[in-house]
C-alpha cells in the first residue's frame, strides 16, 4: 500500500515546517502590492513535492544543513517564477485550481513577480555564496525553457518521435527534480560521486512522473486537469506518439487532422482517447514509466538505509501511483 504524503514526511517535520517560516521571510518585501502577491503564492502552494526532494536526499547522502534550506527556497522562488511566467505565455487563468497571478493582477505584473521571483533566489545564492547550488538550479532552469520551447516547435508539425518526447521531458520536468536531488546532494556536504547519482535518480524519477501526468489525459474522470487537455493543446505525449506510430496511413492522417484543428468537439476528444486505448498507446506508456521507477530505484538502492532514503522510495511510489 502507498504510504500518505504525511508519513512519508515524517523523518523531516519538523525541517519541513522550518523551511515554511524561512521560505516566507525569502518572499517578504517592502513594496506592498509585491508583498502582497507574495502572500496569495504563498497560500496557495501545493504539495511540496519539491522541498521534501531536497530534504530527503539530503538527508539520504549526509547531514541536513543551513545550505539544505536555502537551496529548497532556491529551487522554490525560480520554480515559481517560471510558473508566473508560464500562466503568462499560456494566457491561462487558474493554476492549481486559483486564480492565477495574471488572471487577477495582469500579465504586466505577473512578468515583474517572475522576474522578482528570480531575482531573490539568485540573491539568496550569491549572498550566501552558495555557488555549486545556483549552478545547479540555473542549468535547470535552462534546460526547462528549451524543453518547453522545443515543444512549441514540434507541436507545429506534429512529428514529435519518441525519441524527441523523451528530450522534451527530461528538459521540462525531469530536470527539475533532478536539480532537488542534487541540490539536496550537494547541501549535506557529499562527494561528487553521490550528487551525480543524485541527480540520475530525480532524473528518472521526473520522467516516470511527468508519463503518469500524460497518462491522467486518457484517465476516466477529471482528476487535477481536465480530461483531454493535452489533446485540445495539440500536445504530442507518449500514448499518442505510440498509437499514430503502429496505426494506418489513413488512421494517423485523420486523427492528426482532429488534432491539428483549433476547434475540437468533445466527441473529438472521445475519439482520439478510444484511438489511443485501442491502439495500446496507454499499457505501453505505463510499462515505459515502470521501467523508468525501476532504474530510479535501482541508483537509490546504491545508498545506505536510512529512515530519508525509505521515504525517497515512498515518495517515488507516491508519484507514479497518484490520482491527481
Amino acid at each position: 500500500m502507498t504510504s500518505s504524503l504525511k508519513d512519508i514526511k515524517a523523518p523531516i517535520a519538523s525541517e519541513m515546517e522550518e523551511f515554511e517560516k524561512k521560505f516566507r521571510a525569502s518572499m517578504r518585501t517592502k513594496v506592498l502590492l509585491l508583498d502582497k502577491i507574495m502572500s496569495y503564492i504563498v497560500k496557495r502552494k501545493g504539495k511540496q513535492m519539491r522541498p521534501m526532494f531536497v530534504f530527503l536526499s539530503a538527508g539520504a547522502c549526509g547531514n541536513i544543513s543551513e545550505s539544505t534550506y536555502r537551496g529548497a527556497s532556491l529551487i522554490e522562488l525560480l520554480h515559481t517564477a517560471t510558473l508566473v511566467h508560464d500562466d503568462v505565455v499560456d494566457d491561462a487563468d487558474y493554476r492549481r485550481g486559483f486564480f492565477s497571478v495574471n488572471a487577477l493582477w495582469k500579465n504586466k505584473i505577473a512578468v515583474l513577480v517572475g522576474d522578482y521571483l528570480l531575482s531573490r533566489g539568485l540573491l539568496l545564492s550569491v549572498d550566501n555564496e552558495d555557488y555549486d547550488l545556483l549552478k545547479i538550479v540555473s542549468s535547470a532552469v535552462k534546460e526547462m525553457s528549451e524543453g518547453e520551447l522545443l515543444q512549441m516547435e514540434k507541436t507545429r508539425h506534429l512529428d514529435i518521435t519518441e525519441e524527441v518526447y523523451y528530450e522534451i521531458i527530461r528538459q521540462k520536468t525531469a530536470s527539475l527534480v533532478s536539480s532537488c536531488c542534487a541540490v539536496g546532494a550537494s547541501s549535506s556536504g557529499s562527494g561528487n560521486g553521490d550528487i551525480t547519482k543524485m541527480r540520475d535518480f530525480g532524473e528518472k524519477v521526473g520522467m516516470a512522473f511527468q508519463i503518469k501526468d500524460d497518462l491522467f489525459d486518457y484517465g476516466k474522470s477529471e482528476i487535477g486537469k481536465p480530461l483531454g487537455i493535452d489533446i485540445k493543446e495539440k500536445k504530442m505525449t507518449l500514448p499518442l506518439i505510440k498509437a499514430l506510430e503502429t496505426a494506418s496511413w489513413s488512421d494517423r492522417r485523420h486523427i492528426k487532422k482532429i488534432i491539428r484543428s483549433d476547434k475540437k468537439s468533445k466527441q473529438n476528444i472521445n475519439e482520439v482517447i478510444d484511438f489511443v486505448k485501442n491502439a495500446g498507446g496507454l499499457e505501453y506508456a505505463k510499462r515505459v514509466m515502470m521501467q523508468f521507477y525501476e532504474e530510479a530505484m535501482s541508483v537509490l538502492n546504491t545508498f545506505e538505509d536510512s529512515v530519508y532514503k525509505k521515504s525517497l522510495a515512498d515518495l517515488v511510489q507516491f508519484t507514479i501511483e497518484r490520482n491527481r
